[in-house]
C-alpha cells in the first residue's frame, strides 16, 4: 500500500525542537552506539575547532545509511536532514522514525517547493541543516555527480558549508573480531559568500584531502 508522504514534506520551524533534539541524542548515542560498536571503531577528527554557537550547512560525503547518524555524534549538535523521499515511501516505520530523528524527504530529480519551505523553517532554527551534496550513497571512492544544491541553502540561510570527509564503510561489516575502523574527519567552514563555483570546486578539493578519494571531473 502506498505510503503519503506530504505530512511530513510541510515541516515548520516548531517541529525542530528539543523533542527532537533529544531523540537525537537518544538514537546516536544509545541505539547507533550499541548497534556499531562491536563492529566498528569510529573516530571522530578536527571536531573541536568549530564556532559551535554557528549554525552551519554539514557538507559530508556519502557512503553508508551509518552517515546520518554519525553526523549527530560528530558535534552533539541538533541537526536537521535531508533525505531521498524513497525513505518515507517503503516503509511507514522508517518515514515515522527518521522524521523524529529531524529528516524531511526530498525529490532528487528535481527541487520542489516543499524542500525549499522545509529547508527555509530549519534555517530559522538553531539546527545545522545537513545535505549530501552527491545525492545518494556513493562506494566507489570517487567524488563525482556533485549537486550544487547545497550552495542555493547555504547561501539562503547565509551559513558556512561545512565540509566531512567519511571513510571505512564503504561496505558493511559484521565481522565482531575484526572491528573496522571508521574515520569522520571536519574540514575547514567554507564561507558562502564565495562564488558557486568557488565553493563547488573547494568543497571537492577538502573532501578529497579528507578521504583520499578522487576527483572525477
Amino acid at each position: 500500500m502506498p505510503i503519503n508522504i506530504e505530512k511530513y514534506k510541510g515541516k515548520k520551524a516548531k517541529d525542530f525542537n528539543i523533542l527532537t533534539y533529544l531523540y537525537q541524542l537518544y538514537a546516536t548515542h544509545i541505539v547507533f552506539y550499541l548497534f556499531t560498536v562491536p563492529f566498528y571503531k569510529i573516530k571522530y577528527s578536527n571536531n573541536k575547532g568549530i564556532d559551535r554557537k554557528k549554525q552551519y550547512i554539514y557538507a559530508p560525503n556519502h557512503i553508508s545509511y551509518l552517515d546520518v547518524f554519525m553526523m549527530g555524534r560528530v558535534f552533539d549538535l541538533p541537526v536537521a536532514f535531508m533525505a531521498k523521499k524513497e525513505l518515507f515511501e517503503n516503509s511507514a516505520y522508517v518515514a515515522k522514525n527518521i522524521s523524529r530523528l529531524g529528516a524531511f524527504p526530498v525529490n532528487r530529480e528535481k527541487l520542489e517547493k516543499s524542500t525549499i519551505k522545509t529547508a527555509s523553517e530549519v534555517l530559522k532554527t538553531k539546527f545545522n541543516l545537513c545535505i549530501f551534496p552527491q545525492g545518494g550513497i556513493r562506494k566507489n571512492k570517487q567524488i563525482e555527480n556533485v549537486n550544487p544544491g547545497f550552495i542555493f541553502f547555504a547561501k539562503l540561510g547565509k551559513r558556512d558549508i561545512l565540509p566531512i570527509g567519511i571513510t571505512g564503510a564503504e561496505t558493511y561489516n559484521w565481522d565482531i573480531f575484526k572491528r573496522r575502523r571508521v574515520d569522520v574527519k571536519v574540514g575547514t567552514p567554507i564561507s558562502y559568500l564565495k562564488s558557486d563555483e568557488e565553493i563547488l570546486q573547494e568543497w571537492k578539493e577538502q573532501i578529497a584531502q579528507l578521504t583520499g578519494y578522487k576527483i572525477v571531473r
